[in-house]
């Protein structure tokens, strides 16, 4: 226990002194060489070690969301001129417009800075004009990538991953500076170890390399200025401190909505921190409340503005991953998987890009995981208590890693996933603050003290390695679609999303494959995932779509359409089918089974009059129906 103190502070009590001041408090010799206590030098080692980590992500393409929020997005292609549409739409708009469906998120998508600093970059690495964007759009992203276009987007991409790298160390150097001077104020080696942790952990692969996460980064960065700029008025007395607090605030909300933890995590870290009371505390916290406000008033006003759901998105494994499970269940596996997180944290292998239905079984209430989940976590929250009593640097790290769990773990909100690892990205804050500490304060114990400074080093080195090596080679995984769906799905193999993608990639990709007998096995092995899924959700309606499209590709157009069927009764307004009902058809005339290919050509014409290729094909197999067959 820390030794108890009197000191000058805002309270009317002696306390026990906080780590932050522990080090002026009582001198110890210093696990780490002097030098390394500037925060220039510090920021450096940290800016080039998460250079060399992540430098691999730069050849990356684009893979899982990417496609939906920079792809697929109108408004991103539009550069500075999309901006507009990106602040006041769901993050989504674009693309589910682009599909006639309506918003499929519950509590929508509204994270507009990211989306924002992909307009920006698209601008210098040139925009589309508004009235080519559909074009664009229409003719899409082939799996071949050879047209200039595709080239010049695969540059693009690489862009976009450079940036994120930046944003990143950006990123990393504010939270360097915040835990030297707001959580750690005294100490400058825990903070530097703290952020090496950070930076080295494998858990983050999915931030970095998915860039879409980007609104990961931005809103930890813009938190962590929060934090210095409440403080820094708080300590100078100056408004425009205060202006930049408020204002790196609301961006934090603009980035994702994990800022709104602050308004527990604030007054806390000034009590904890500044020796204030509680009363004070939460006062000084009052005008960040205004932000919050103004924020939740810009949301609802944007999300009232979304068309009502998709009848089908609570019924869809992919949109709620407890579509099948009890009320029970649900809760009960909410509980279990909050502990998959933490072993995460501790054990970051294997990883994936998804941990949706069935991959994670839906467990009941008396299943051993629950309960050593609970006994853990309700063990976490005695030691916030604990630790809050004596004002000490560990009731922060508890509150900060708990506070934001309870943010993705579905007890609050329904997230649309199970578990993710881009999702603990903020709570692995406190987890690394928690574990820098005790690692360093545990070896500072060590006698003699060469001993400890070498045991420290040895523990760091190995750590920076292991994490090292696991973190530039799960970078790889993440090149494409294709790449990372066909390794994590070794790892997951029960997740119906992973699935989902493998089996749509090798389609995709099956017309590249020059060997005959490969592209066969491809497109079949296509089929079989397609309804592997299928038969766990038969209302899915793109397993329908894309297993319909394998078909046609192997020449069954019988069970193209019977898949087309389902299509048009589940969803009779999606945008592909009457062109894929027209290929269909086009598939019986070239066989020369003309009436089934007039029967599709109506069908066609019945879902959109518009469409000049089956008018024509119906005036051709007229023409042909004239010619008497020998």
């Amino acid at each position: 226990m820390a030794k108890r103190v009197t000191r000058i502070a805002n309270v009317n009590k002696p306390e026990e002194v906080t780590p932050a001041t522990e080090a002026v408090a009582v001198k110890r010799e210093s696990l780490l060489p002097g030098w390394l206590s500037e925060f220039k030098i510090q920021a450096v080692i940290i800016a080039l070690l998460a250079f060399v980590l992540y430098y691999n992500t730069v050849d990356n393409s684009y893979a899982l969301d990417d496609t939906i929020v920079i792809v697929q997005n109108e408004y991103v292609l539009e550069g500075f001129a999309g901006i507009p549409d990106i602040l006041t739409k769901d993050g989504y708009e674009s693309y589910y417009r682009q599909i006639n469906s309506s918003d499929q998120v519950p509590g929508g998508r509204y994270r507009p800075l990211s989306i924002v600093t992909f307009a920006i970059e698209q601008q210098f690495l040139g925009a589309v004009s508004k009235d080519k964007v559909d074009s664009v759009l229409h003719e899409g992203l082939h799996a071949e990538m050879n047209t200039a276009y595709e080239q010049r987007f695969l540059h693009d991409m690489h862009v976009r991953h450079f940036f994120n790298v930046v944003w990143y160390i950006l990123s990393l150097l504010v939270l360097l500076y915040f835990l030297r001077y707001v959580v750690f104020k005294g100490d400058r080696f825990i903070p530097f170890i703290a952020v090496i942790l950070f930076a080295v952990h494998p858990i983050h692969t999915e931030v970095l390399a998915n860039v879409k996460s980007r609104d990961e980064i931005l809103s930890l960065l813009f938190i962590g200025l929060t934090f210095i700029c409440a403080f820094k008025y708080k300590e100078l007395n100056r408004k425009s401190y205060l202006v930049a607090g408020l204002i790196s605030y609301f961006l934090a909300f603009l980035s994702k909505e994990y800022a709104i933890t602050l308004i527990a995590l604030l007054p806390l870290s000034f009590y904890l921190f500044n020796g204030y009371t509680l009363k004070r505390s939460m006062a000084a916290t009052l005008p960040y409340l205004g932000v919050i406000v103004i924020y939740a008033l810009i949301r609802l006003q944007i999300m009232n503005g979304l068309p009502p759901r998709n009848e089908l998105a609570d019924n869809d494994i992919q949109i709620n991953p407890y579509a099948f499970a009890s009320g029970s269940e649900k809760l009960a596996t909410e509980i279990a998987t909050s502990l998959n997180y933490l072993k995460l944290l501790i054990f970051p292998h294997p990883l994936s890009a998804d941990y949706s239905y069935n991959q994670i079984p839906y467990k009941d209430i008396s299943h051993p995981m629950v309960w050593l989940s609970l006994i853990i976590h309700l063990g976490l929250a005695y030691g916030l208590y604990y630790f809050f009593k004596r004002r000490h640097v560990l009731c922060f790290a508890i509150a900060f890693y708990l506070f934001n769990l309870l943010l993705v773990n579905n007890f609050l909100f329904s997230i649309g996933a199970t578990m993710g690892e881009r999702l603990i990205y903020h709570s692995s804050l406190g987890f690394i603050i928690a574990v820098a500490y005790l690692l360093y304060k545990g070896f500072e114990r060590i006698t003699p003290v060469s001993a400890g400074k070498i045991g420290f080093a040895g523990l760091m080195l190995l750590l920076i390695v292991l994490c090292g090596f696991k973190t530039i080679d799960r970078n790889k995984d993440w090149r494409d679609d294709y790449t990372l769906f066909n390794h994590d799905i070794d790892v997951v193999p029960n997740s119906f999303l992973v699935n989902v993608n493998v089996a749509t990639t090798i389609v995709n990709r099956s017309d590249m494959e020059r060997d005959p007998q490969k592209r066969l096995a491809d497109l079949h092995r296509g089929v079989a995932l397609f309804s592997k899924v299928i038969a766990i959700q038969d209302n899915y309606v793109m397993g329908y779509v894309n297993r319909a499209i394998a078909y046609l590709k192997l020449n069954q157009p019988d069970s193209m359409i019977a898949d087309l069927n389902q299509v048009k009764r589940l969803y009779p307004i999606h945008p592909q089918l009457p062109e894929l009902y027209y290929y269909a058809g086009d598939a019986y005339c070239a066989s020369r089974q003309l009436d089934k290919g007039y029967a599709l050509m109506q069908t066609v014409l019945q879902l959109n009059p518009n469409f000049t290729p089956a008018k024509n094909a119906i005036r051709s197999i007229d023409s042909l129906r004239q010619i008497p067959h020998p």
